[in-house]
């Protein structure tokens, strides 16, 4: 099967002597049969850059996002498999034949990776976030109904036949591949999580993005999503067991919040706390395997915030389509 490898990218010029070179490693040891870059209309040089280097180079013809970077790919190559690598990723060595071993079985849709224990960025929240990620990946059943376009791979009939990104409701990056992993599995395909495609993320997460992200381009959108589409799933970070973790999350805020106002419940408040640690205890494993003792701790602590804005923002979805009426709303500004 003939793989090209799609790579979106607007203002990557300083991220793509990193990101290109493996690609391109692999185009030449004849792993991949291309690797396009699609520029976003960037205002450096990342078009110059990535045409210099030896990829094949599009242009969008507007600014719009790398949903429709990657359906303007889709629509001008005639591989078998689109490989979709964001620019901020590197790719790790082998993909291409995790992707051929995988796509073996015809009933094999799309398939995914994760991120590396190495992200680039060195602040502990940015580390917090990127081990997140790979945290929720590892840790999924092989089988799934989502799917991530960071470094994940679809069939490029089964992508043209469900319509692609769908980018008139996803005007700027948000969950547009969760939405599309979503289309796939109710159209009978399979998709699947390969924990052995990976891949090194470039970002450096500041709190404040981090938090705007996980709300407004993450927890509000993907709640919506789900309640219009038949309710919460039993996989990755809205599993019925992040959803008891969650509530103790909650209760636990509850109890600190209260803490001030009657000192006699220390014990519900160190009860409620020793549960979240022993419910979490394979995170805190992890994050103490990839970080040490004190980033586990600061990083299960700053856990128990995420699942209450997490699940506030689900809850104000739930409000939002049963009590206001706001049925059908998707769209994301």
């Amino acid at each position: 099967m003939k793989i090209c490898v799609v790579m979106p990218a607007y203002k990557a010029e300083h991220l793509l002597p990193k990101v290109l070179p493996p690609l391109l490693q692999m185009q030449a040891a004849g792993e991949v049969d291309e690797v396009l870059v699609v520029d976003d209309q960037s205002p450096d040089g990342t078009r110059a850059l990535a045409e210099k280097m030896g990829a094949r180079v599009l242009v969008t013809p507007v600014n719009g996002g790398p949903g429709a970077a990657r359906n303007l790919a889709a629509q001008n190559t005639d591989a078998d498999i689109l490989w979709f690598v964001d620019s901020d990723v590197i790719a790790w060595p082998g993909g291409a034949a995790l992707l051929q071993e995988a796509f073996a079985d015809p009933s094999v849709h799309a398939v995914f990776g994760s991120y590396d224990t190495t992200p680039e960025g060195k602040p502990w929240y940015s580390r917090y976030k990127n081990l997140m990620h790979r945290y929720y990946h590892q840790h999924t059943g092989q089988e799934v109904t989502t799917w991530w376009a960071g470094c994940g791979a679809i069939r490029a009939d089964v992508f043209r036949d469900v319509g692609g990104f769908d980018v008139t409701t996803y005007k700027v990056p948000s969950i547009e591949d969760i939405e599309l992993g979503d289309r796939i599995a109710r159209a009978g395909g399979r998709i699947l999580v390969l924990p052995r495609l990976q891949g090194k993320h470039l970002k450096v997460w500041t709190l404040r993005n981090g938090i705007f992200t996980d709300i407004f381009r993450r927890a509000l959108p993907w709640s919506r999503l789900m309640i219009n589409r038949g309710g919460l799933v039993n996989e990755l970070n809205v599993s019925r067991s992040e959803r008891i973790k969650a509530v103790i999350a909650g209760l636990l805020l509850l109890s600190l919040l209260a803490l001030p106002f009657d000192g006699e419940i220390l014990w519900l408040t160190l009860l409620l706390l020793g549960l979240a640690a022993w419910l979490n205890r394979d995170l805190i494993a992890f994050m103490k395997d990839n970080g040490g003792p004190v980033f586990a701790v600061k990083a299960f602590l700053y856990h128990q915030v995420y699942y209450v804005y997490s699940s506030a923002a689900y809850a104000w979805c739930l409000f939002e389509y049963h009590v206001l009426g706001r049925k059908g709303r998707l769209h994301v500004p």
